[in-house]
Order: C-alpha cells, then structure tokens, then sequence
C-alpha cells in the first residue's frame, strides 16, 4: 500500500494525517491523531528531549499503519523568525531563433534562486509570481515564447536553520524522518482557500497557542506569509492572571465559556470558580470572561492588520480572511475579525473532496478549523506553487495526482 503522512507539530498539539492509495487511484483519510505538545515554544522547539517524547505516541501510531511510511513525513514549520523576500532572475534565451525552451526556464530559476543568505539561514521554499519576456510582465508559463531576454520573479521563504534542523532530528531520534518541510500557512490555505478565493484575493489567519500565521494570496499565487508571535495561548495566561486562576483553569474556562464578543454576552450570567477547580474560590461573569478574551484577540486581529498593511493589501482583498486554528473555534470570533480587520472574515474548515473515502466518520472529524494545517500538508508537494496557474487539471483530480507521482 502507498501512504502519505502529514506532521504538524504546534506549542499546544501534535497532529499527524495518513491518506491511503484506493484501488482505483484515489485516496482516502485513513489515520489521524492529535495529542498534546511538548518542549515546543512559539512553535518552535525550545526542549528536543520533551518533543520527541511528545511524538512518541505519533511516530508509534503511523508505524502501526505501515513503517515504510514513517520515512517520508511531510512536516510543517512555522517558526517566528520565518522571513520571506523577493527574489528576481535574469537569463538571455539562448536559441538563434528566439524561442525559450525548457533549458532557459530551468536556468532564470536557478539565478533568481542564488539568494546571498547568512549560513544560519535555510530556503524552506520558493514561489513563482510572474515571469517576465522582453518586459512584458504578468506571464505564467513562457514555455515556446518568442523573447531574448527572460525573467522570474519570486518570492523565497527562508527560516533559521536550527528551527528546522531541530525538527528533524527530533523525528529521526525515533527512527522516522522528515522528507519535506512546508510553510504551514501555505498547507492550511491548500486544505481551505477555494479557487475563487485564491483569485479575487484572500487571506488565511491561523491562530495556534503559540503563533498567529497568515497567507495572503492574490490572482491565485502566494503574495505574502508571515508568523506573529502571538496566539491562543496569550489568551488563558491573561485569564489567569486577570482571574488569578491556575493556567490549566483558565483553560478551561476560555473552551467552556470563552466569547471573542462581549457584547453578546450577558452580565447576568456568573461562572462559580470552585466548580471548575476546588483549588479557586469565587465567581465571575461569563461577560468579563468575555471582556479579556476580546482584548487579546482584538490585538492579534490589529497585529495581522498591520502585516497586510505593510503589503499595500488592507481592505483591498475581496474574498476576505479566512480563519483556521483551534482558537478558530471561539464563538463570534468571525465577527470581531470584521470589526477589526475591516473585510469579510469567516471560519474555514478543510476541504475533504480529495480524500473520499469509506471512513466518512475520519473524514468529518477532519473537518474542523484545528485540522487545516495537517491536511493541507496532505495536499502539499514542492512544486504545488510554482506550478500554480499552468495546470488547467481540476484541483481536486490534481490534488489526486500528486500524491503519488514521483
């Protein structure tokens, strides 16, 4: 059997997906698991002897399915210090009589991708946003075009080297290993962003515990990625501080009772702290609950603004944001996006299509806002983006077929 496993390693949770090759080609979700995360800070790993201990139980639970599969893991990444720059190549068309070939492509590709990086930095991936012929811009494919002078313009996200290497090796300590890395906000958007989403320009806002990641992307390319070093995580300490609570009450507070609006919530309504923890004493109004949990939202929405602002993209993206994450799943958090973002905003959830099969119940768990990321590196290949636009197969049988295309 062919499997493709997908790893997405987060502060809060470690979730892992297994798709299986179907007799007739396509594929189906047939393993997926979360457990909770450890020695992992801000999504990156502050403690390799306590992650690999947290994978542990993933690492097992893949084995279990085929231990062929566990060498070749695709795992995302999405460290705060994850930089992304423009990049641009230059080559003359080396034909007399003018018409690019496969050859001249390859070579304007490898001279936009001579970046001058510092050694501590590695090249997670590259992305075509146009080519370039005798200065007409705006080209997806130039291949049996007439020019003399070819260029490629694209955009390069790179991240500090241990960040990664950390990673790795945590898995290949438990005999397993990371084949390919992936932006996780590029996966999340593949597993979420339609196609028309992705045309009339979106973005995707993913809140884990530790960081908030967006993908903005625009005529169906990438435009920008970017990881804010806040997340759901700030929330519950600023509940237990503001309700001098343990951290793991707070916890449950925010999933018990937590609102991103409150407005919507009433006064009247008291939460009795000794229920939830005999350690607390006292009660509190859901509506206060409320109040601190809107502030820090408020201000991650305010910090994902300033980084679209940055781009010249506010307000200029029609299709809106599209929220993913477990804080995702907070009520009326869609609407404070609206407030604060100034666009439509609304909850995204994986789209499943590519994965049917007979474990429909696999498949509805699937769908939730927390598993976007581990499905769409489901999705993921290195070339997804840069083929992105020349393809005119559906997205669905494409998805299909990268799977297993060596």
């Amino acid at each position: 059997m062919n499997y493709r496993v997908s790893l997405d390693i987060g502060t809060h949770r470690i979730r892992a997906a297994i798709a299986e090759q179907q007799k007739d080609g396509s594929m189906a979700l047939v393993g997926l698991i979360s457990v909770p995360s450890s020695g992992v800070r801000r999504s990156t790993v502050d403690n390799s002897t306590q992650l690999t201990q947290a994978l542990s139980p993933v690492i097992a639970y893949i084995k279990s399915f085929s231990r062929g599969a566990v060498k070749q893991i695709i795992a995302g990444i999405d460290s705060s210090d994850l930089k992304i720059q423009q990049s641009k190549g230059v080559v003359a068309v080396s034909r007399a009589d003018d018409e690019i070939y496969q050859d001249d492509i390859n070579r304007v590709l490898q001279s936009a991708k001579a970046l001058n990086l510092p050694p501590n930095r590695t090249v997670i991936t590259s992305v075509i946003k146009e080519y370039i012929v005798d200065g007409i811009n705006g080209i997806s494919d130039p291949l049996g075009m007439i020019g003399k002078r070819l260029e490629v313009t694209m955009l390069v996200v790179d991240v500090f080297s241990p960040s990664a290497k950390n990673i790795e090796r945590c898995v290949e300590t438990l005999g397993a290993a990371a084949s390919q890395l992936v932006v996780s906000p590029i996966a999340a958007a593949e597993a979420v962003l339609t196609q028309s989403q992705k045309d009339l320009g979106s973005f995707i806002v993913d809140i884990g515990a530790g960081t908030t990641k967006i993908a903005l992307f625009e005529e169906n390319r990438l435009s920008h990625v970017a990881v804010i070093p806040v997340g759901g995580a700030s929330i519950t300490n600023d509940l237990a501080i503001g309700l001098r609570i343990p951290i793991e009450t707070a916890e449950i507070i925010k999933l018990s009772y937590g609102s991103a609006l409150a407005k919507e919530v009433s006064a009247r309504d008291a939460v009795e702290l000794s229920k939830i923890d005999p350690r607390t004493k006292g009660t509190v109004t859901k509506k206060f609950i409320a109040e601190i949990i809107e502030d820090r939202l408020a201000e991650i929405f305010e910090l994902v603004n300033t980084e679209v602002k940055r781009v010249g993209k506010a307000s200029q993206l029609p299709a809106g944001a599209v929220i993913v994450g477990g804080t995702a799943k907070m009520p009326n958090i869609a609407e404070l996006a609206r407030q604060e973002l100034k666009i439509s905003a609304q909850i995204g959830a994986p789209d499943m299509t590519a994965l049917a099969g007979p474990q429909s119940d696999l498949n509805t768990q699937a769908e939730d806002p927390e598993f976007a990321t581990v499905i769409g590196l489901l999705y993921s290949r290195e070339t997804d983006w840069q083929e992105a636009g020349n393809s005119k197969l559906s997205s669905s049988f494409k998805k299909i077929l990268n799977y297993f295309i060596p």
